[in-house]
């Protein structure tokens, strides 16, 4: 379905149409068995989950990560 298809929405300012969005996203959101998650994803996320298991105490601190984060500008 495109904008075209539901021609009031291009009638629509752009604050009224951000408005929109967050709606669709709000009702969209609170039913999460209609979003599926690629098999790619949940691998990664086996994955890292894995990776955190066999070296728990590798994890960075907030202060830690945007300290790395500055330096890199």
């Amino acid at each position: 379905m495109a904008m075209v298809d539901i021609p009031e929405i291009s009638c629509l300012s752009v604050p009224e149409k951000i408005l929109l969005v967050e709606d669709l996203w709000e009702n969209i959101s609170t039913d999460e068995s209609g979003i599926p998650v690629p098999q790619s994803h949940r691998n990664e996320l086996d994955a890292r989950l894995a990776k955190h298991r066999g070296a728990p105490g590798d994890l960075l601190t907030l202060q830690e990560l945007q300290d790395r984060i500055a330096g890199r500008k």
